[in-house]
Order: structure tokens, then C-alpha cells, then sequence
């Protein structure tokens, strides 16, 4: 049993604790979060967002970007960040952005409860949220600081701000994926938004805290680094690739968190300059090969068992001019490398290319699962319903695509990189391997996104659901027909 002396001690520790919590954002952090993982990496940015704050009351305007990998803590470092803020400074406006209303109404709650919470309470006892509409608003959108003129208000990139001011700027995760970030006009979307919507909110004294994963060399961050020569850049790369102050080369950012083993499979199935733009905060030029074509290996037989077949279709409609249809036939061999087998591609009549595809499949045997891609639509709904039909008796799926072909192809680009995609010598391996080195940024893709969409078959599993399923019954019924 505890004795009184020993219960004196730990309650006067405790009072210790939240009074130095009050000035020393780790310590809050620790004290507001039982279960948090402590580390370099956690501890190395709370004294970073300490500092930001400090420089912000100083009225020295500060401008800072924290780059971290995905899936590191950093939203919740900033969410905890602003709710220290408001407990030192309650008449600070503060105005946080994301690219959804999820990530901002997530955020908002997390405040909620952050300031209903006891330990706020005894920590900071001046900073408090309405418990009713008299003494302030208290929604999803705005929380209002009771007695104060501060207040948090969360929008999304693009969202209404008008009529507000803000002394803290929080720009959190300000773009979806990186089908986004590749676009030139989302990109120029969400500065226009900044320099004419947000960056207009600011009072003379505003600080702006901008904390996100980089996906573009030429994303907000970049933008702003190259014009503006106050803004400050802290970067912390998943792997370090030199020895720093708190790890050595080679080490992980947060081991407590992320291992290297977790990363090190991340980066095996990511191309390179994914891995660099994302995890080690190095964005470059795209060069146009995102397919690494001299790594796939030509071979003039089948180096093993196969495992498993897929022939997936990239189907176009046009005959004799315009998009191809392509059909690639992959294997997973024994080794688990995976081999191009076949490319059948041609710019058929929809007739034709009916044909084709019945060829394929017979020829292909019953071990291949045949994978068609369905585009938006009835047009396209009533092409794969048509294709299903005319498979009847063979392993047919469709597949409802959505995002660019570029991220379909992400996951196979990553096994070409290390080598562990094979291509049998024919008269079509040149056409393919052609496709590849330009690829994104060549004329035709349909060759490269069959074969993407074979790989993700065999080793994602995906399937949509729904319209599937009735082609799947549709097709079992021929079966059991043409068994009868």
C-alpha cells in the first residue's frame, strides 16, 4: 500500500508536471497523451513547434514547413500543437485547412474533447470552450474561446473563409493523392487559393505553419520556398542518408513507430522517385521513365513453374485509328518473379476486338484468369456485359477502374525496378519495352496499364463488387450451360 509520504511526493511531482506544461510543449504532449510513443523524432518536433510559437509572440512572423513521411504522428503533433497555443495565448485566431472535410472535422473534435478534458482544465484553467450558445460557438466548423477573442476554425482547401481573420495559419495535408499533385491545374487551383483566399486572412503578425507529405517538386511548399526567402524548411527523411544529430545513416525516423523492415518493404514496392518525394522529402522532375525498361529481362523460355496466370484487358472501341486495345498474359513463377508471356494489342472495331479476346482466352486455357477493364458509364457497363457473355465458360472478372494509369502502374514499375519482371523474346517484346521508357509521357499507355492491371490482379486481389457479381453469375450460368 502507497504511504501518505510517497502520495505527497507523486501529487507534488504531478502538480510539477502540469505547471512545466504550461511552457514546455513535450511535456504537455506527454502529459495529454498517456500511450504516445516517445522517440527523437517526437520529441525533435515538439521543440521545433515550440520554438515556431515563441517566435510568433515575439512578432517575428515566422513561416514554417515541417516535411515528414506518411503515417508518422504529424497531424496529431499539430492538433496538439494548436490546443497548447490556445491554452498560452486564448485570443489567438487560428484557422486550419486540410484537402477534406474529414481530416478538419477529425481535427475539430480532437479539440473537443482536448479542451473538456480534466488535465486541460488544471493545466491551462483560463482556456475553455462554451458547454452552451450563450457563451460562444461551439460547432464542427468553429470553436469559440470562452471570455477571449481567439477561436479555431477549420475548413478545407478551397473552403469559405471570408470575413475572418486569422493570427495562426495551419495548412495540414493540402492535397489529396498524388493523381493531384501530378495535375498543373490542381496544383495551380490550390496556389490560387493561398495567395487570393488564405494568405488574405493574415493580420500583420500572423505566423504561417504549413506541415505536409511531399508528392511535386512543384507543390505548395516548393512554390513557396522558391518565393518567399523567409519561409523555414525542416525536413525529416524517413531513412537517414548521413549521420545527423539523433541517428546514425541508414536509420529509421520513428524505429518506436515505423521500423526499417516496414519501410524497407515500403520502398521495395514504391518506384524511386515515389520513395524519394514521399518518405525522404525529395521531389524531382518526373524524366519521363517511370518504367525502369532496361531492368526487365528478356528471356526466350519460361525460367520456372508458373504459379498463377492472369491476361488482363485494356480495351478501346476505335478501328484502324486511335487508342489501342492491349491484352497482356502475365505469370507468377515459382521464384516469385513475374514474366510477360503475351501482348496482343490492336486498334479493332468493338466486333473485332470481341473476337480477339475469345481467341486469347481459349488459347490461354482454363489456368488464366481473364481480367477486362470497365470503363465509366453505360457505354462502357454495356462493353463489359458484352464481353462477359462472349467468355462464357472461362474465369472472367471486371474491373471498375478509377485514378490515372500512372498509379495503377506504381505497383509494377516498383517490381520492374528491382528486377523482378521477365519478358519472353516474340515480335511484340519491342513494341512493349518501347511503351515503357516513355512511359508516362509517351503518345499510347494501353500496353503499360494492361500490364499493371495483371500484376495488381495477381498480387492485390482487388475486386470490385456489385456489378461483378452479376457478371460472375452471368458467366457461371454459361458455364453451367454449356456444360448441360
Amino acid at each position: 500500500m502507497i504511504s501518505n509520504h510517497e502520495l505527497a511526493v507523486r501529487l507534488h511531482n504531478k502538480k510539477l508536471l502540469l505547471r512545466d506544461a504550461r511552457t514546455d510543449f513535450w511535456i504537455y504532449r506527454q502529459q495529454m497523451n498517456p500511450s504516445l510513443k516517445p522517440g527523437w523524432f517526437q520529441k525533435d518536433l515538439a521543440y521545433k513547434l515550440q520554438n515556431f510559437y515563441e517566435r510568433f509572440v515575439a512578432g517575428e512572423r515566422p513561416r514554417l514547413f515541417i516535411a515528414t513521411p506518411p503515417q508518422h504522428g504529424k497531424s496529431t503533433s499539430v492538433i496538439d500543437f494548436i490546443s497548447w497555443v490556445a491554452g498560452r495565448s486564448p485570443d489567438c485566431r487560428s484557422i486550419f485547412a486540410s484537402y477534406s472535410e474529414r481530416l478538419g472535422t477529425r481535427a475539430n473534435l480532437r479539440l473537443q474533447r482536448t479542451y473538456d478534458s480534466h488535465i486541460y482544465r488544471m493545466i491551462f484553467p483560463e482556456t475553455r470552450i462554451s458547454s452552451t450558445s450563450s457563451e460562444g460557438i461551439r460547432t464542427r466548423e468553429m470553436l469559440e474561446y470562452v471570455k477571449h477573442e481567439g477561436y479555431f476554425r477549420n475548413t478545407t482547401i478551397g473552403g469559405p473563409i471570408t470575413g475572418e481573420s486569422l493570427d495562426l495559419g495551419v495548412v495540414d495535408d493540402p492535397v489529396k493523392n498524388r493523381e493531384e499533385a501530378n495535375s498543373p491545374t490542381m496544383r495551380e487551383k490550390l496556389w490560387s487559393w493561398y495567395t487570393d483566399d488564405f494568405f488574405t486572412r493574415f493580420s500583420e503578425d500572423s505566423a504561417l505553419l504549413l506541415i505536409m507529405t511531399r508528392w511535386h517538386i512543384d507543390d505548395i511548399a516548393g512554390r513557396l520556398i522558391d518565393t518567399d526567402h523567409g519561409f523555414e524548411v525542416v525536413k525529416y527523411k524517413a531513412i537517414a542518408e548521413e549521420d545527423e544529430d539523433y541517428r546514425k545513416e541508414g536509420e529509421p525516423l520513428f524505429p518506436e513507430h515505423k521500423s526499417l523492415k516496414f519501410l524497407m518493404e515500403r520502398k521495395a514496392l514504391m518506384v524511386s522517385t515515389s520513395w524519394e518525394a514521399l518518405y525522404q522529402q525529395s521531389p524531382v522532375l518526373a524524366d519521363g521513365d517511370m518504367i525502369k525498361a532496361e531492368k526487365i529481362t528478356i528471356v526466350d523460355r519460361i525460367p520456372g513453374k508458373i504459379k498463377q496466370t492472369v491476361r488482363y484487358w485494356d480495351k478501346a472501341g476505335t478501328d484502324g485509328g486511335g487508342c489501342f486495345t492491349a491484352g497482356v498474359l502475365m505469370h507468377r513463377i515459382d521464384d516469385g518473379r513475374f514474366i510477360i508471356a503475351d501482348v496482343v494489342r490492336g486498334q479493332w472495331s468493338a466486333g473485332r476486338r470481341e473476337v480477339v479476346i475469345k481467341q486469347c482466352a481459349v488459347a490461354d486455357r482454363e489456368e488464366a484468369e481473364v481480367w477486362i477493364e470497365q470503363e465509366p458509364g453505360s457505354g462502357g457497363k454495356e462493353s463489359a456485359e458484352n464481353t462477359v457473355l462472349n467468355l462464357a465458360g472461362h474465369d472472367i472478372h471486371v474491373e471498375r477502374v478509377s485514378g490515372s494509369k500512372e498509379i495503377r502502374a506504381e505497383p509494377f514499375a516498383a517490381q520492374v525496378e528491382n528486377g523482378n519482371v521477365l519478358i519472353l523474346k516474340a515480335e511484340w517484346t519491342k513494341a512493349f519495352l518501347d511503351e515503357a521508357r516513355l512511359f508516362p509521357n509517351g503518345k499510347y499507355k494501353d500496353q503499360i496499364d494492361a500490364a499493371g492491371g495483371a500484376f495488381n490482379k495477381m498480387t492485390l486481389g482487388t475486386r470490385t463488387t456489385g456489378l461483378l457479381d452479376y457478371y460472375e453469375r452471368e458467366a457461371r450460368k454459361g458455364r453451367e450451360e454449356q456444360a448441360a
